[in-house]
């Protein structure tokens, strides 16, 4: 009997059964969670979520001046949005950050008071006597300033002001008279105070606007943010489909994460998805805390060389953007990446991957951005990546002077040292530092001049980062921004790739992927539930991407108990010895 071209795949059974419960909660006014795992299909749940309440609350709403808020983490999540309802003026759709400011903006003497309670201010409020006065709150570029006339908000300080603004009855009465409706995507994103606000005012009560939660907090992989949300008020919606990958990932995942089992989108493309490990290696492998049970760095290396040559002698292609290597082994990222430095400088990779150092963060949010733009020709980006207290150009000469400044800035990213590039920027002041580096600047320089008997160990470590050679940032600033085959896993949420190579190892103090496996097969250890949650998250993120092959290398030693864990979820045959050839 021949297939019927008409009958729905087993994934789009699944989802119009998830779509359905999802649209009848909406109907009934009750509160609910989409749970979307990977490859789901998240976003058109939540496009068609959109749909209905246009078609059957558009009117109305518009009639009483009132809007859904759809609130999205990212700028391209919101034009993604804005485009699919084709900008129906009864839907909202914004970040969240933009959504927080256009409600608290209006309350200014509420936000004069409160200002001053946010730590972050501290310094900048005390230079002025401490008091905000009848200066104006304002938020724009996202940068803490203080001047005679305004104080200027950090992200943050909106989430936080947002939140101590909800506690107010009257403003929880203005939030729900605008917005009846209040859709969130990514919700295991969410600030987490933010989140417990919504929880405590609209869905414990049963008063104020209908919430409606999109995500997976399996994919929750950020520090600070809220990931599962559980309420008893709350209906829970699991929509078990998978329009990604193929049948033998989609195995796997559901092996691992059998509380949502998803259905394929083709029964018949079977897919592959195999671990490979290096116990067998017989070397002596690292000791230090963080490498504990990983390979030497040589020695991982020659491991992804020879499992490269053997997954493209099986069809794998590593150019023309069809396979991405996702590595969570520092050692291995910082070199073939050319920023090893960071790796020896800094204790701990999130001090430059994630930017948490002041000055690796202003080369890469500032320097980079304005370097790039002045290159391209897009000079109106250059002047939106610089500080507002950089001096603009007001006359012909200024033009002339910027023009030499930047060329000069340019050519020194490649041959100069980062001390270099500092020092160039501290003269010409395009772009200018931050304040707190141009303070940490002067400590150094007295700091050296003095020869102090005693090290100061930031001292150092600035002495350190200024011999590295410039080039090194541009390095690590291309792998950030993901212009590079390889990425951290933090990097793909939400991506998908033909294959996907996952090497795992250590170097990173958040992550022990073999302790994780150990704990999936023996128990978590009560009070570890946040280290393994982090974990299981990032590898579950991991090995949902590839839509066709999945490979997993681990350099570090696996235990029988991580093995078992493995094999369970990949098949005995699939958990292989990786060789050297």
């Amino acid at each position: 009997m021949k297939p019927n071209p008409t009958a729905k795949t087993p994934a789009e059974v699944a989802a119009d059964k998830a779509q359905a419960e999802l649209h009848e909660c909406i109907a009934k006014g009750r509160s609910v969670l989409l749970e979307a795992g990977a490859g789901a299909g998240k976003t058109y749940s939540l496009i068609e979520a959109l749909k209905y309440l246009i078609k059957n609350r558009g009117p109305e709403l518009l009639r009483n001046r009132q809007q859904i808020a759809c609130i999205t983490y990212t700028n391209v999540a919101t034009d993604e949005i804005k485009s699919r309802t084709d900008g129906h003026p009864a839907i909202l759709s914004s970040t969240i950050h933009s959504f927080c400011w256009s409600l608290i903006k209006d309350f200014q003497p509420y936000l004069r008071t409160k200002v001053p309670t946010l730590k972050e201010f501290d310094q900048k409020l005390a230079d002025i006597g401490g008091t905000v006065g009848n200066r104006r709150i304002e938020y724009d570029l996202g940068h803490r300033t203080v001047s005679d006339t305004q104080v200027a908000l950090w992200h943050d300080d909106v989430i936080a002001l947002m939140v101590a603004l909800m506690e107010e009855e009257k403003f929880r009465a203005v939030l729900t008279a605008r917005f009846p409706v209040i859709l969130i995507d990514e919700y295991q994103d969410m600030n987490k105070d933010f989140a417990e606000s919504l929880k405590k005012h609209f869905l414990e009560t049963g008063k104020g606007p209908l919430v409606c939660f999109f995500g997976d907090h399996w994919q929750k992989i950020y520090s600070g943010v809220c990931g599962k949300i559980e309420h008893g008020s709350l209906a829970v919606v699991k929509k078990g489909a998978n329009f990604r990958s193929a049948k033998g990932i989609v195995e796997v995942l559901n092996r691992m994460r059998p509380d949502l089992p998803q259905a394929v989108s083709d029964p018949n493309a079977v897919g592959t998805a195999v671990v490979y490990h290096t116990n067998s290696w017989a070397g002596v492998r690292r000791t230090e805390s963080h490498w504990k049970g990983d390979l030497p760095e040589s020695d991982a290396h020659k491991y992804l060389d020879a499992l490269k040559a053997q997954l493209q002698a099986a069809g794998w292609q590593f150019d023309g953007g069809a396979t991405k290597i996702l590595m969570l082994t520092n050692n291995l990222l910082a070199e073939e990446q050319g920023y090893g430095s960071f790796n020896e400088i800094f204790s701990y990779p999130e001090s430059y991957l994630k930017k948490e150092d002041p000055y690796i963060a202003f080369f890469t949010d500032t320097v980079e951005p304005v370097c790039m733009a002045y290159q391209s020709k897009r000079y109106g980006n250059m002047f939106a990546a610089l500080d507002a207290r950089t001096p603009r150009i007001l006359a012909h000469s200024d033009k002339d002077a910027w023009k030499r400044d930047i060329e000069d800035l340019v050519k020194l990213r490649e041959v100069g040292s980062i001390a270099d590039v500092i020092g160039h920027l501290r003269k010409t002041q395009r772009p200018r530092l931050p304040e707190p580096l141009e303070r940490r600047e002067a400590e150094f320089e007295k700091y050296v001049a003095s020869s102090p008997a005693e090290e100061d160990a930031k001292m150092e470590l600035r002495k350190k980062l200024g011999a590295v050679a410039y080039k090194e940032v541009v390095a690590l600033d291309r792998f950030i921004d993901d212009k590079t085959p390889f990425s951290t896993k933090h990097g793909v949420k939400g991506a998908e790739f033909e294959n996907v190579l996952v090497v795992v190892g250590r170097g990173w103090n958040l992550y022990d992927f073999n302790q994780m496996l150990e704990w999936f097969a023996n128990g978590v250890p009560k009070g570890k539930e946040s280290t393994f949650e982090r974990n299981r998250n990032l590898f579950y993120v991991t090995c949902s991407r590839p839509r066709t092959r999945l490979a997993v290398l681990f350099t570090q030693k696996l235990s029988l108990p991580a093995l078992t864990t493995l094999r369970t979820w990949f098949g005995t045959e699939a958990v292989k010895e990786a060789v050297l050839v």
